[in-house]
């Protein structure tokens, strides 16, 4: 079974949750998860989101302008094989 879905990946703990907070205000799905080790970077939390929302997600990141974001990212796991990829802003 294949998975996609999108995250967002953050410096910093209180960032994760306040865009989170953000996402679900705006009445958009949206989850704290461990990060992908393909990322490797950052507080070891990010956001998942429906891919579907992807749009949704820029326009809250361009109006709520969360520091220390790393970036977003489109996350395909397939069985145990994890694949990542960097999402324009």
């Amino acid at each position: 079974m294949r998975d996609v879905y999108g995250i967002a990946a953050f410096r910093s703990r209180q960032q994760v949750l306040r865009f989170e907070d953000a996402l679900q205000r705006e009445g958009v799905a949206a989850s704290v998860m461990t990060t992908p080790r393909a990322v490797a970077l950052g507080c070891g939390l990010s956001v998942r989101f429906r891919i579907e929302n992807a749009e949704r997600v820029r326009a809250v990141l361009r109006r709520e302008n969360p520091g220390n974001l790393i970036g977003l990212y489109r996350v395909e796991q397939s069985g145990e094989r994890t694949s990542l990829s960097p999402m324009e802003r």
